[in-house]
């Protein structure tokens, strides 16, 4: 909390400083009409090129401030409304009562305060790009004022991305963290070369959406680079929901006018992350086979081991190695387990194990999600949405928004449906 106060504070600074700036700028232009012919422009080669420039940062400022406007007020608004009644909650229920739900009603509260504080530093961000843009106006325009307005409102912009979204993620369990599990198909090196690029994608566009992967597991077949197998975890809240959309195979095609198309494919699997408490779930010790394996020293000198379990009734496997001892391995690749069956459980809509069709069980392996094509042309194909893109490389880079959004419309369209 103290947190989100002294981030408050800033920019309440940093909105004072700019009024006052703006009001100083007024007074000159006044006293002297000749100044702001005076005032020196950004030198640029083509004046033509520094307008369209200009037009097009103006116009996306305020594309994103009139969002914020429109948006920010009610969603402002209602997040108090929802914080107000859980205060009351806490005031009229006994905590000491039933402590389950007393840490639940105590969790709810504190999400609140923070989402009304980012409102409220939401409201600052969009009055500094209004009060840079009026400021780089009376400058005659200054170029290096205006990218400082639209990169305040590019912050606003992705906010007001995560916030709508993050709205629309009401499926159960997406609102838990992830753990990402990608591995490499048979192709040899290729796979384990794309496998490297895919956790590049992912570790870049979590990183533009302020979430922190953490490679707990990473295993490398050869010294020359690549990666047959690794597991990320995102410890925050909705992690799960945003990656869902991504479980699948991802194909990389490369096509040569000699020869056939060369294909390098990876599996990505996406199993929930619980954060506040670990779901409850009977698994008969009777049915898991579990082997430990000795693994080979690492870049540090240390051996390890990896537990890895069989679930033979629904034929699931699951393994850890990256904890500090075999009993640390052992309960991570149980949890795993206990989250993947949580998973189908949910899917087929039955509460016991016993209950699953084993037939109903979906392959990631066989669920195609995305296509990226490098040659002859150049295309990125979801499977899943239809949405297509003409830039690998774009998409590589961390942009995924618009598949992500659209997986995330998808479910809830269904859900509503």
């Amino acid at each position: 909390m103290a947190a989100e106060t002294v981030a408050a504070a800033s920019h309440i600074q940093n909105y004072s400083s700019w009024r006052h700036i703006i009001l100083n700028k007024r007074r000159l232009l006044t006293l002297s009409p000749a100044a702001a012919a005076a005032q020196p422009m950004d030198i640029h080669t083509s004046k033509s090129y520094k307008q369209l420039g200009m037009f097009s940062l103006r116009k996306k400022i305020e594309d994103s401030v009139n969002r914020a406007e429109m948006l920010g007020l009610s969603a402002l608004e209602f997040e108090e409304a929802r914080r107000v009644k859980q205060e009351e909650m806490v005031r009229e229920y006994d905590l000491w009562d039933d402590l389950a739900k007393s840490s639940d009603i105590l969790i709810k509260l504190a999400d609140s305060a923070k989402v009304v504080d980012a409102l409220k530093d939401l409201t600052y961000k969009v009055e500094e790009a209004k009060l840079i843009t009026e400021l780089a106006e009376m400058d005659i325009i200054n170029y290096a004022l205006l990218k400082q307005a639209y990169t305040a409102s590019v912050d606003v912009r992705k906010f007001l991305d995560k916030y709508e979204m993050s709205k629309l993620l009401k499926g159960k369990y997406e609102f838990e963290g992830a753990c990402i599990i990608i591995e490499a198909g048979s192709e040899g090196m290729r796979s384990e070369i794309w496998v490297e690029q895919l956790v590049g994608m992912y570790m870049k566009w979590a990183k533009k959406q302020g979430l922190k992967g953490r490679i707990v597991e990473k295993k490398c077949m050869s010294k020359s680079g690549g990666i047959s197998s690794v597991i990320i975890e995102f410890e925050q809240k909705y992690a799960y929901g945003f990656f869902l959309g991504e479980k699948g195979t991802h194909r990389m095609i490369t096509s040569h006018p000699e020869s056939l198309s060369e294909v390098s494919s990876a599996v990505v699997d996406v199993v929930p992350l619980f954060l506040e408490e670990t779901r409850d779930l009977f698994v008969d010790e009777k049915d898991l086979k579990i082997n430990y394996l000795s693994l080979q020293e690492d870049d540090r000198g240390r051996k390890g081991t990896m537990v890895q379990i069989q679930h033979t009734s629904t034929g699931l496997t699951v393994h850890s190695s990256g904890e500090r001892n075999q009993f640390s391995n052992k309960m991570k690749a149980l949890n795993r387990l206990k989250a993947k069956l949580l998973v189908i459980l949910k899917d087929q809509n039955v509460t016991k194990i016993t209950e699953i069709k084993n037939d109903a069980v979906i392959d990631p392996w066989h669920q195609e999600t995305r296509r990226y094509v490098f040659r002859p042309y150049k295309l990125v194909q979801d499977v899943k949405t239809g949405i297509q893109l003409a830039d690998p490389n774009f998409v590589l880079n961390g942009n995924l928004d618009p598949f992500i959004s659209a997986h995330i419309h998808n479910r809830h369209a269904c859900d509503m449906g």
